[in-house]
Order: structure tokens, then C-alpha cells, then sequence
């Protein structure tokens, strides 16, 4: 739940900015224009030179002003984006010191997102995670509020509700990851997960990540059908849409999705899902370990209800593609998960005892290739 990078603005409202931050006009620059300039090369992606003009943003800001809080959470954000996450949580504490509560204007520094940061990067964890989710949650309640008492709302105004109630729905749901992990040992985990998970499907019914953490819950309570019914919902609420469509999860929440599906066994259904991620992105490691799993347990249960022979060999064979393809690029990215790597091989055993080891060329295709062989079959 970082905050994302400022909205693009027209290059030449930020050109400007740069020239006036450079000294390009006789006026003195002041610290709205610093940001302006800082933002404009965070955009372009020349993250070294936004520092250098928000922390001279920061210098010129008198404390405990808007200017001030603006360049702290520009420099906050400008910290996570070079893995400096330590810096990062002291910004935004220097933040959070002059917007207790979020109430200012998300232009300057105001809201929760500096909350919402300070929940992720919590040294502790557990309580005081919860504590910096909870205040993210009261302050965008707040904010949804001021939208629901507009009566007649704009397109504009209505994506930004949407966008809101989804965003309070994460973060509930994260609270709710907390309970179910770091907290579990809580007397009441249990019913807080219950009361966050429900409150966030309510405010976010469309969402399809609070199904899904629903779903957790409901498995973590042994209600196996419970869970099923709730990632049918969140599946339903996506699986026919274009990737690029903003209800469609990121691609590692569908990677939690599909661990979930397997575990209540539902394989057709995450093999669909594993599936669609292989052609989003084909170097995961994970996706393809999931996908030859998932395959090698469908072709075990076929085995054993004496269904057809064919159909659990292909279930099998398609398993061995999936796990080769698993361990190759396990060496290539040299990956450091020794447990999946290991548990990959043991499957590949129990198949070549079975089908015998793969023929050459199984499996082959222009996705196999690894840049190195692209190169050498240049040359």
C-alpha cells in the first residue's frame, strides 16, 4: 500500500517547474515549487535528482508547515522507491507529527497513505502494524463520508469513491492478515478477523481480494465449503475480463488465489488461474511450481477413481512440463526457496516412475529460451 507516484500532470507545467527550481527566473523558488520539479523527475524516472530537489524542498519549508509535510512524504515516498525503507518510516513519522489524524489535503502530505506505510514498514509488527492500519482506516472513512454526503456526483467523483472503499477494504483485510498471523495468539483474533473481513466485503462487495481474504479465514476455520463459495465469488468477479482491467488482481494476489484454490481442491479452477498468469509473465518460478503441483494432483486423484487411463497420464505428463520448466528456471534465477525446489523434484520422481523420464523436446517451445540461447543463436 505504498503510495503511488504523483498523477501525471502536463511536461510542461513540470518543465517549468525544473526551470524555476534551477533558477531559471529572477523570483525566488519556493518549496510548492521544489515538490512540483521533485515529482516531475520521479515521473521520468530520475529518482536521484527528485531527492536532491525535495530535501531541498524540505530545507526551505518552516516546520510544522504544509510545504514541510508535502516534501517529507514526497521524500518518504522517494525512499521506498530506492529500497531505503528505514529512511522511508522516519519521513513519514516526521509526517504523521504535523497530520496527527490525516485530515489535510492529500495534495500536501495529507491522508492515510502515510499510515497505511507505516503499517508495512513497522519494525514490531502485530500491534503496532494494526495500530498504523487502523488509523489509515479512520481517515479513509472520513474521506468517503465527505464523498457520500455530495448528492449529485460526479463520473469523476464516483470513480473516486469506488477507488476509496476499495482501498478501506485492503487495508481491513490486512488488519485481518495480521490477526490470522502475527496476532493469532490473541484471545479475540478469531472474531476480529471475522468483524474486519465482514465489514470489508460490505464496503467493497465488488472486490475481489476481499473474497479471497474471506476465503483465508473461512480455511483457517476449517470451513472448507465456506471458503470454496468465497473464492467462486472472487473469481467471478474477474476471470472473464481483459488483463488490463483495473478489477483484475495483481499478479501476486492471483498467486495467493491459486495456494488457496489448491488448498481446498480446487484444481481445475487454479491451474485456470496459473494458466493466465504463465501468459502474463512466464520467468515465476512459483506459478510454474504451482501449476505442475496442481497438475500432479489432478492426475493422482483421476488414478485413483479408476477414471480413464489417458486422462491421468495427461494430467501427469502436463505436470512434468510444468515442473522442468519450474526447475530450469530455479537454476537460471539461481531461486532461493530450497523447500519448492526440492518438493518440485520429489514430484518429478513420482511421475518418471510412472511415465518414465520425459522424451527430448517435451515441453519445447519459444518460451523455454533463456535470452543466453536467444544470443547464441544470433551469433
Amino acid at each position: 500500500m505504498a503510495p503511488r507516484r504523483p498523477e501525471k500532470k502536463s511536461k510542461k507545467r513540470g518543465q517549468a517547474a525544473i526551470s524555476r527550481a534551477a533558477g531559471g527566473t529572477s523570483k525566488p523558488v519556493s518549496p510548492q515549487v521544489l515538490v512540483k520539479a521533485a515529482e516531475y523527475q520521479l515521473q521520468e524516472g530520475s529518482v536521484q535528482d527528485a531527492a536532491t530537489l525535495a530535501e531541498k524542498a524540505l530545507d526551505q519549508s518552516s516546520a510544522g508547515s504544509d510545504d514541510e509535510l508535502s516534501a517529507l512524504n514526497l521524500l518518504g515516498q522517494i525512499s521506498l522507491e530506492t529500497g531505503e525503507f528505514e529512511t522511508a518510516r522516519a519521513y513519514y513519522l516526521r509526517a504523521v507529527a504535523i497530520d496527527e489524524d490525516g485530515s489535510k489535503d492529500e495534495t500536501i502530505g495529507g491522508g492515510p497513505e502515510k499510515f497505511l506505510c507505516l503499517a508495512q514498514l513497522s519494525e514490531e509488527g502485530g500491534r503496532d502494524s494494526v495500530k498504523w492500519f487502523e488509523k489509515g482506516a479512520v481517515s479513509l472513512k472520513k474521506q468517503i463520508q465527505t464523498f457520500e454526503e455530495v448528492r449529485r456526483k460526479s463520473d469523476e467523483q464516483e470513480l473516486l469513491l469506488d477507488q476509496l472503499k476499495k482501498k478501506l477494504a485492503m487495508t481491513l483485510c490486512s488488519v485481518a492478515e495480521v490477526y490470522m498471523t502475527d496476532l493469532s495468539w490473541e484471545e479475540d483474533a478469531e472474531q476480529r478477523c471475522e468483524s474486519l473481513v465482514t465489514e470489508a466485503t460490505m464496503v467493497a462487495p465488488d472486490f475481489a481480494e476481499t473474497w479471497q481474504t474471506l476465503a483465508n479465514v473461512r480455511i483457517s476455520q476449517s470451513k472448507t465449503e465456506d471458503a470454496k463459495a468465497a473464492l467462486t465469488r472472487s473469481l467471478a468477479l474477474w476471470k472473464d475480463l481483459p488483463p488490463e482491467d483495473p478489477a483484475v488482481p495483481d499478479f501476486p494476489s492471483r498467486v495467493g488465489l491459486a495456494r488457496l484454490l489448491m488448498e481446498v481442491e480446487m484444481e481445475q479452477e487454479a491451474i485456470e488461474v496459473l494458466e493466465r498468469l504463465v501468459g502474463e509473465n512466464d520467468q515465476s518460478v512459483e506459478v510454474w511450481y504451482l501449476g505442475g503441483w496442481g497438475l500432479y494432483v489432478m492426475g493422482e486423484k483421476q488414478k485413483a477413481s479408476k477414471s480413464n487411463e489417458e486422462d491421468w497420464k495427461a494430467s501427469w505428463i502436463s505436470s512434468r512440463v510444468w515442473l522442468n520448466q519450474c526447475q530450469h528456471l530455479y537454476m537460471l534465477q539461481d531461486y532461493e526457496d530450497e523447500r519448492l525446489g526440492e518438493h518440485a523434484k520429489e514430484l518429478l520422481t513420482l511421475v518418471s516412475k510412472e511415465l518414465g523420464e520425459a522424451p527430448a523436446g517435451e515441453g519445447d517451445g519459444d518460451e523455454w529460451e533463456d535470452e543466453d540461447t536467444d544470443e547464441e543463436m544470433k551469433d
